[in-house]
């Protein structure tokens, strides 16, 4: 007979003494339990023991957590937090180096736990670590062991980070700006100025007057990776904590710094593995750089204002120069009027008469005369160029300069999100952005000549200008996607997807995604989907078992929050735990929390997950919502609660997770592969039948005939 639900079989350690064996009742108070364990070791005054698990964070059992304990954990007797928290605080104040060692490594490791921080924060232990960090006594690993203490104990959010002094503030600066100074501590620094960079406003602006942006561009240049990772986090802390005016003040200073080239050559091409947290910065600083370029795109044009009137008229000017005004001074005004309409219609404005009108929507804006401009005047050959191969075409085949420009301009802002907040998980940048400067003007320059050689190649006429633009919009982000490296790269690339790629592109994808609808063909696939189905579950199981890294979401350090799931190769179990930043593929022994899959009781995801149901309404936020996920289970609704790495590892999860619930497969990533599964499978069988035509219905079958005469006899085979 099976356990009561309430009765959990665990073992309770002590050193020097035998482990006992228990049946934990979870109705019975824990105060009873710990009496009851100390007694069988004969250990007086049980108020001042309490137990706690022996692996991971080692955090103490409370009332609060002690539903988390599971059939099968090992706990030890030991030191109550109140009286730890208490002889760590006296540890750390002594006179002895040694004891003073001991205690703060202790202490690093025991702040973890909530119930024991909150013991030591009471008895004002942050302060006390504070003064040992301004009285500087302390150096190296002892040093190291107090900030990582310090940060752990701040990361609860019991104390305020504007609570710390100035003197405090300075001395953890101090830290990041030597240049001889042990790399762990620079580290935990980093890590503190960067939570306290996103805490409030005040300490924002004491970390910027205290930490040069060139010392944070320096340690960008080391090749220790942690310390790299660090000093970007806290350029990002910097740049998102600012006002508009400040974050483009900030990136132009950046900017001269040269810390494009030093991240391009120091980050992206280091031979060492880029973290997904580094990833996630570049990301976000590419989004931060490119959404400078916002308020162009956010600003109509104002026909009276003269500078801007200035800027289209250069672009006739650079094109039609030594054509009209050597002779135009001899034009009354209309005359002039009528020539310059004309040339702008050359150019493909469609409001020839008053172009600044094609500039009055918003987005894009001033973007697109920017980026014409640019081109005009620092590619002018291919600009010239650009501009006789069309005006020597007939008038339906010449390819619109102006009106394409503003089109090409909204797909850039488009494909590139320029003007969307950085996403909180999003780690989709590109590394061509960090290879040169003025790289969105050069951007455009490379694609508006590539709408002028598709547009040839599809011999397009005005009519076909929507769908030029839709094949130049493919072949960006085709070209895009494979990430490359330079612009140079990405031209080349770009230039080799020619239409008639694009087309066989289409062509295989069509063939993949539109089978033949003879009904013979729909009945084959409706009998192969269950055996398809059947291999993609197995599929998401067999993922699952491998397991995945997952990254806890923070107002403040993304870093450090990392756990690992898997479900058990009997599919009975999910393993987790807490890992470290490095380990990639857990043992399953390592991971000492468990769930029974027999004890999952349902899948919510987005805003039904319980760690979802707070968070705001703005975008960054909203796509955290679509990797959010959780499993609700035991009959008191115990919720795991995950954040997605990726949408793909979204599917996956939410679909494995439905498999051993017994629910359908409802995601995008179940369809999208039962199809192509479906679209191969039925070409394999229908190899033989190529070239012949299936009828739409089956053939009838002939009417019995009169007689069997023609059936052959054997009976009377002659010998």
């Amino acid at each position: 007979m099976p356990p009561p639900k309430d009765i959990v079989k665990i073992a309770v350690q002590m050193p020097g003494a035998y482990p006992q064996l228990i049946d934990l009742d979870q109705k019975k108070p824990l105060s009873t339990v710990l009496k009851e364990v100390c007694d069988v070791w004969n250990k007086n005054n049980p108020d001042q023991y309490a137990l706690q698990y022996t692996d991971g964070i080692q955090s103490y059992i409370t009332e609060t957590n002690r539903h988390e304990i599971k059939n099968g954990s090992i706990l030890r007797l030991a030191t109550a937090p109140s009286r730890e928290a208490e002889n760590l605080y006296t540890g750390t104040q002594s006179g002895n180096y040694d004891v003073r060692f001991e205690s703060l490594k202790g202490l690093a490791i025991l702040s973890k736990d909530i119930t024991f921080a909150q013991e030591f924060i009471s008895k004002d232990g942050i302060a006390a670590l504070v003064r040992i960090v301004e009285n500087g006594n302390d150096t190296g690993e002892s040093l190291a062991h107090t900030l990582n203490a310090f940060i752990e104990l701040m990361e609860h959010g019991v104390v305020s980070w504007e609570t710390l002094t100035p003197v405090f503030i300075k001395k953890i600066a101090g830290f990041v700006n030597k240049s001889a100074m042990d790399a762990s501590i620079q580290q935990l620094s980093l890590a503190i100025l960067e939570s306290m960079v996103l805490s409030s406003s005040y300490l924002f602006q004491l970390v910027k007057n205290e930490v040069p942006l060139d010392r944070l561009i320096s340690h960008l240049q080391v090749t220790n990776q942690m310390i790299q990772t660090k000093a970007m986090a806290l350029i990002i802390a910097l740049l998102l904590s600012s006002n508009d005016d400040e974050r483009k003040e900030t990136m132009e200073f950046l900017i001269k710094r040269n810390l494009r080239q030093y991240v391009f050559k120091n980050i992206i091409l280091s031979s060492s593995t880029m973290r997904d947290e580094m990833a996630h910065y570049l990301y976000v600083l590419q989004s931060v750089s490119l959404n400078l370029l916002e308020p162009r795109m956010k600003i109509p044009m104002d026909p009276y204002n003269q500078d801007q009137r200035e800027m289209i008229q250069s672009l006739r000017q650079a094109a039609f120069e030594s054509d009209a005004d050597t002779t135009s001074g001899n034009f009354n005004t209309d005359r002039r009027k009528s020539l310059y309409s004309r040339e702008f219609r050359r150019l493909g404005f469609p409001n020839n008469a008053n172009p600044s009108l094609d500039f009055s929507r918003t987005p894009p804006g001033l973007l697109p005369l920017d980026n014409m401009i640019y081109f005009a005047s620092r590619h002018s050959d291919a600009y010239n160029r650009f501009v006789l191969e069309n005006s020597s075409r007939e008038d339906k085949h010449e390819c619109p300069f102006g009106r394409g420009s503003i089109q090409l301009t909204i797909i850039l802002c488009e494909i590139l999100k320029i003007g969307d907040p950085p996403s909180e998980t999003g780690q989709d940048f590109y590394p061509m952005f960090f290879a040169q400067d003025r790289v969105f003007e050069e951007f455009f320059c490379i694609c508006i000549q590539l709408l002028n050689k598709t547009w040839k190649e599809m011999r397009a006429t005005q009519e076909d200008f929507d769908k030029v633009m839709q094949v130049v919009r493919e072949q960006i982000t085709r070209t895009l996607a494979t990430k490359p490296t330079s612009l140079e790269l990405f031209r080349n690339k770009v230039n080799a997807l020619n239409y008639s790629e694009i087309l066989k592109l289409r062509q295989t994808e069509r063939m993949h995604q539109e089978e033949t609808l003879a009904p013979p063909v729909l009945e084959l696939r409706e009998r192969l989907k269950p055996e398809l189905m059947e291999l993609i579950k197995q599929q998401r199981l067999n993922r699952l078992c491998d397991g995945t890294l997952f990254r806890k979401i923070s107002s403040r350090r993304r870093q450090d929050k990392l756990w690992y799931c898997r479900l058990s190769p009997n599919h009975k179990v999910l393993h987790y735990g807490d890992v470290e930043e490095g380990v990639e593929n857990p043992a399953i022994e390592w991971l000492q929390e468990k769930i029974p899959v027999a004890d999952i009781k349902a899948l919510v995801t987005g805003k039904d997950c319980p760690h979802m149901k707070e968070k705001s309404t703005l975008k960054q936020n909203r796509e955290v919502l679509d990797l959010a996920f959780s499993i609700l289970y035991d009959a008191e609704d115990y919720s795991l609660n995950f954040i997605a790495p990726s949408k793909y590892d979204f599917g996956l999860w939410t679909d494995g997770l439905s498999v051993l619930l017994g629910k359908e497969l409802n995601s995008e990533q179940t369809k999208s592969e039962l199809e192509i599964l479906l679209s191969m499978e039925i070409k394999l069988r229908l190899l033989d039948l190529e070239n012949i035509s299936i009828p739409d219905v089956a053939p009838p079958i002939p009417s019995v005939p009169s007689n069997y005469n023609f059936c052959y006899d054997f009976s009377h085979t002659d010998h």
